[in-house]
């Protein structure tokens, strides 16, 4: 597995020896991210001179992505094969944003990984009216505090793949820094490949002591939504996503105004007015300046 990457030097875990490698001429322009499953050849030994090629990226299961904003039309791989996105946020201090969380979500749902949403500081508001904006998307909630260990979320990481994203200020180093032992050294030996600098768009895979990885996205704070449209969310709504067979093409499904068959399939009781409510601010989203 690839678990940092370092401009055109990629480190891959192979039987718990970290490999240095670089891209193969055949891969030709293909991203290569966090996470993806290759095929290396060459000095596995993981020697300080040695250097292996990779020469197949496996098939990924789920896949994050973003543009740099949202009339950019080339995506960017942030991190493959994750299995959940943990949505880092302060309820205080600073202050939640939810247009980072709900762009956060979109990118969850399309790309196929489950949420989770983390909230720390957890002692300095009340989380309540934060927590029912986000009741009916069905989305995990758990909260930390600075002066507790946070039990919690290391046993909602345990053997799974998980993305941390999150701004500045909200904890999240602090989290990973809790959650894997040494997480500093780890960072300074991983940016350390190539010319030893790490920039805010890379993304580091770190060990969990009871098994999984947490990825630690520095960079990414807030994702362009370019390479979403209203029907690659919609399939993260199965109750809803049947009642759009009806809708007219083009459909937008923003609202009864653009003769949106949503709402007309909610009427008829197979989904919910507050699930629709939901879709419809996250497809808002989608419009929206990134947070």
């Amino acid at each position: 597995m690839v678990v940092a990457v370092d401009r055109g030097r990629y480190t891959c875990l192979i039987e718990d020896v970290a490999v240095t490698a670089m891209r193969a001429r055949e891969l030709g322009r293909k991203s290569i991210a966090v996470g993806d499953r290759v095929a290396v050849v060459g000095d596995l030994s993981g020697g300080p001179d040695a250097l292996a090629r990779i020469v197949r990226i496996e098939p990924r299961t789920t896949l994050l992505r973003r543009t740099a904003d949202d009339t950019d039309p080339y995506e960017r791989v942030l991190v493959a094969n994750a299995d959940q996105m943990v949505i880092v946020v302060a309820i205080a201090d600073p202050p939640p944003r939810t247009g980072l969380i709900d762009r956060c979500l979109v990118a969850a749902f399309v790309g196929g990984l489950d949420a989770l949403l983390c909230l720390t500081k957890s002692d300095l508001a009340d989380p309540t009216d934060l927590l029912a904006t986000y009741a009916h998307l069905g989305v995990a909630v758990l909260q930390t505090r600075y002066d507790r260990d946070p039990v919690e979320l290391r046993e909602a990481l345990r053997g799974r793949i998980s993305v941390l994203v999150g701004h500045s200020g909200v904890g999240k180093s602090t989290l990973v820094n809790r959650l894997v032992p040494g997480a500093d050294r780890a960072v300074g030996v991983v940016s350390g490949i190539g010319k030893g600098r790490h920039t805010s768009s890379s993304a580091i895979a770190l060990p969990l002591p009871e098994g999984g990885w947490a990825v630690d996205t520095p960079g990414v704070r807030s994702f362009g939504l370019a390479h979403v449209r209203p029907d690659d969310l919609l399939v993260a709504f199965p109750d809803l996503a049947p009642g759009a067979e009806e809708c007219p093409r083009g459909c937008d499904h923003s609202g009864p105004e653009v003769e949106c068959a949503l709402d007309a399939w909610v009427a008829a009781g197979h989904s919910s007015v507050d699930r629709l409510a939901s879709y419809r601010r996250l497809l808002a989203a989608l419009r929206s300046e990134p947070a």
